[in-house]
């Protein structure tokens, strides 16, 4: 089946950089370009896209347009992966981008589009539904912690259950249903796992974030 893909940077150079890595996939094609906003939600209703390829910062305001695209597209069509790009290896638009989850979501650098392996990989993570983010993201976020996979080797295996669903973009209440727990208890679990990966002092969503980055480091290699 080949994978439908609507592309969106307000740069027409990058968008034919990125057209042409779409092609040479050999399994997709690009539906439709956009060039900001509005014309990227408009291509989005239009084609139902199996995939979003978008930047981060385009007209109208050029500042964080593409995340709160993938937010809404996510939220609309949950069928759609959305591969963002940025130029920028800041932690908070990861964080950001992650809000309400992780799945079906990527953030990849535009220094990593000349790496064909890379790209595909991420591109398959997204359509998996599952998540890709630049190693050079996970670096910044775990520099200086003590998080890695021998932090999460000390994870009971109940904890490891807990946060891999977390990484899955599980709430409280739907961890707790499918582990048959209370919410009581998952809240406990998940304490336990701040703790154990050195989150303890961050914001809550923060937390569950900086979490999922650290599973996905661990189980990805």
């Amino acid at each position: 089946m080949t994978i439908s893909v609507v592309l969106a940077d307000d740069s027409l150079v990058i968008r034919q950089g990125v057209r042409a890595l779409v092609d040479a996939l050999g399994e997709a094609e690009v539906a439709a370009e956009c060039d900001d906003l509005p014309s990227l939600e408009r291509a989005v209703k239009e084609h139902n896209p199996d995939l979003v390829i978008t930047d981060i910062r385009m007209p109208p305001s050029h500042t964080n347009e593409g995340i709160g695209a993938a937010i809404d597209i996510r939220r609309q069509w949950p069928d759609t992966g959305v591969l963002v790009l940025s130029q920028y290896s800041e932690p908070d638009y990861v964080l950001e981008l992650f809000e309400e989850g992780s799945a079906g979501l990527g953030y990849l650098l535009k220094d990593r589009l000349g790496d064909l392996g890379e790209f595909r990989r991420a591109v398959r993570s997204v359509m998996d539904g599952e998540s890709a983010i630049d190693p050079a993201i996970v670096e910044v976020l775990v520099r200086g912690r003590q998080a890695g996979s021998s932090a999460v080797d000390r994870l009971t295996p109940r904890e490891t259950e807990v946060l891999s669903l977390i990484a899955e973009g599980f709430n409280n209440g739907a961890i707790a249903s499918e582990l048959v727990l209370s919410e009581k208890a998952v809240s406990k679990h998940i304490n336990s796992i701040f703790s154990k990966l050195a989150l303890s002092e961050e914001p809550e969503m923060h937390r569950r974030v900086r979490a999922v980055l650290i599973w996905l480091t661990s189980t990805n290699g």
